[in-house]
């Protein structure tokens, strides 16, 4: 019999009283919002509350095999999602809580999994908020809040050894009722800022910091803000708010790392990917 693990927090098994088993929560449809070769997130409604669920059906030999080549970590269950909310909260980093999580199977390639969190509600990511900041500049004690906050949750993240991977200012989620219209103008610290970091399926857990692995986060970071009309100024505040001690060398790279994922995003090729995925999900 295959290894299984299932776990369902109390409130989740009051509305699914006929889900007991592994097949069951893999077996739920909903809302997708993201459905790639081996991994479906759907949005789910139990009782008067909406969850979203990762599913992962087993990624296959060829994608463990091509992680291993290029020395990469391959993702190969939930089992990574679940370990990076359990770590953030640890560290009081707030994000999507845990409310349920399965595994099944013994074969890294073939391994089943699925995560289950609370849908956060009302959210707002900083790349919508920020999208139209080259036209509409947001008040300026707001952007300096924001630019502190975004850097002391990556200076906390990365010495304690986390490393997003996918750490763009999608991933940064902020409470829209709080953060939206006029109530910007009564922001004026980083302190009343609280954000959300999200989709930590690929997130690194490490025993202790590691510089090239910042570097590859703050520069996908840097990539994601590099049309919303950011100053030299800004970037220098979030190197304060950062780490004053790097060396000029790691925000070179920083740089030049950034400019080649602008580069490849923007590319035919990458665009066409993205099309593809979000056909899967129509």
């Amino acid at each position: 019999m295959a290894r299984q693990t299932l776990f369902l927090n109390n409130k989740i098994k009051s509305f699914l009283t006929s889900i007991d088993t592994f097949d069951d929560v893999m077996q739920l449809q909903g809302i997708a919002f993201r459905n790639v070769p081996g991994r479906k997130t759907i949005q789910v409604t139990i009782g008067e509350d909406r969850y979203f669920i990762k599913q992962h059906f087993g990624v296959g030999w060829k994608e463990i095999f091509k992680n291993l080549i290029t020395f990469k970590k391959p993702i190969i269950s939930a089992m990574t999602e679940k370990l990076a909310i359990e770590k953030l909260s640890e560290l009081g980093i707030a994000t999507t809580p845990l409310v349920g999580f399965g595994a099944r199977g013994c074969n890294p390639a073939k391994l089943q999994s699925f995560l289950i969190t609370e849908d956060l509600g009302n959210i707002i990511s900083l790349e919508d908020m920020c999208m139209d900041w080259v036209n509409n500049p947001p008040p300026p004690a707001f952007k300096r809040a924001l630019i502190i906050a975004v850097a002391q949750l990556a200076g906390k993240l990365h010495a304690n050894g986390l490393f997003h991977r996918d750490f763009y200012l999608c991933h940064f989620c902020l409470d829209a009722s709080l953060f939206t219209g006029l109530k910007q103008r009564k922001i004026k610290n980083a302190n009343q800022i609280k954000f959300y970091l999200i989709d930590l399926h690929r997130m690194l857990l490490s025993r202790k910091p590691n510089v090239k692995h910042n570097m590859k986060d703050i520069a996908a970071l840097y990539f994601s803000a590099m049309d919303i009309g950011l100053s030299q100024e800004d970037f220098n505040l979030f190197k304060q708010y950062y780490c004053q001690s790097l060396p000029d060398q790691f925000w070179t790279q920083v740089k030049q790392r950034a400019h080649q994922l602008y580069t490849k995003f923007h590319s035919v090729k990458f665009q066409q990917k993205l099309i593809n995925e979000n056909t899967l999900i129509d």
